[in-house]
């Protein structure tokens, strides 16, 4: 259904969608692990990546930068077998200082030492599940690569479903836990390249870590529930392909904002707008329909570009003569929305 809904909106709302996805996804995956990135840096490195035009500024960040480097190997190279050198090379992309937080770690090699998923007040830590020890680690991954390689749709064997397989591949890779840090980071990748593998195409539509940082302990829960059980883990891919679903079904609803608002930009592709108003534009295009809380408003708009209440006053006014904008209530209540149908709330 996605996929179909992807090709009936076209080439040029696509790059759109996919770049809202891929957004979300990496700010997502870090956030999982309790890592808040900088949205600006994500925003503006995606875009570049996928050369959208009139990139939004944002700093440079190493961070971002190798994350989303991680995560387009993955998926745009999904035709090249998974080998320890691309694992070690995600895994030290995530960490470009050596460094995660203000502990030194090991990069791009595995662990050498004991390992536990913990949470808790140091000293009365729980342990959720202890990894298998260091020395066992080399050759537990090459036996996950070796399936790996030979069980996707590409490979001269019989393979399973595509969605079961990037499920099974998720919890085996997180059950072996062969990095000191990064794991979980590393692992969803690895479910982008399992996907990518059994759509053969590199588009990324499947918002999975997205929907994994929603029900984020439930993630966790399911996963310690799988890797402490016996061999069956059906009730894992159960919960795994239950995710997906609802993963596509948001992502469906993204196809459907970037369409309209490709076809927004191709109403209003005469107008000449400043990158305050086009910024304003485009967080209410973000937000869909009425999801922007109360509208915009004079006040919101300075907060948001930075400029002064008079110049904001005006942008906002020169919009709504545009017919970029509606316009609801007066004086201070004055409210700006985005001039589609079923848009503004109604009066």
């Amino acid at each position: 259904m996605l996929l179909g809904k992807a090709e009936a909106i076209g080439l040029h709302a696509l790059p759109g969608a996919e770049n809202e996805v891929w957004v979300s996804e990496a700010v997502a995956t870090a956030e999982i692990e309790g890592e808040k990135l900088n949205l600006d840096a994500v925003r503006s490195s995606v875009a570049r990546r996928l050369g959208l035009e009139n990139p939004p500024p944002g700093p440079v960040s190493r961070h971002v930068e190798g994350l989303l480097d991680a995560m387009a190997d993955a998926s745009r190279h999904w035709s090249e077998p998974l080998t320890r050198a691309r694992l070690f090379s995600w895994q030290a992309a995530l960490f470009p200082t050596g460094y995660s937080t203000i502990r030194q770690i090991k990069v791009g090699a595995f662990r050498d030492d004991y390992i536990a998923v913990m949470s808790g007040p140091e000293g009365r830590e729980t342990v959720h599940y202890e990894a298998p020890p260091a020395e066992r680690v080399e050759k537990e991954v090459d036996v996950f690569l070796a399936w790996f390689n030979t069980s996707s749709a590409d490979a001269n064997t019989p393979h399973s479903d595509g969605l079961v397989r990037a499920g099974i591949a998720h919890l085996w890779f997180e059950t072996l836990h062969p990095f000191e840090d990064g794991n979980g980071r590393v692992g969803r990748a690895i479910i982008d390249m399992a996907l990518a593998q059994d759509i053969r195409q590199a588009t990324r539509l499947f918002g999975i870590s997205r929907r994994m940082a929603t029900a984020r302990d439930e993630y966790y829960r399911e996963l310690e529930r799988a890797q402490k059980g016996d061999l069956d883990i059906t009730e894992w891919l159960c919960w795994f392909i239950s995710q997906f679903r609802f993963a596509c079904e948001e992502s469906a609803r993204i196809l459907d904002r970037s369409l309209e608002k490709a076809k927004f930009w191709t109403t209003h592709a005469g107008i000449s707008l400043t990158d305050a108003q086009r910024k304003a534009v485009n967080v209410l295009l973000d937000a869909g329909p009425q999801g922007f809380d109360g509208g915009m408003s004079t006040r919101k708009y300075c907060s948001l570009t930075k400029v002064s209440p008079a110049t904001a006053s005006r942008d906002l006014g020169t919009l709504a003569k545009l017919g970029v904008f509606v316009v609801s209530g007066k004086g201070k209540s004055t409210r700006y929305w985005i001039n589609m149908p079923d848009w503004a709330p109604s009066e």
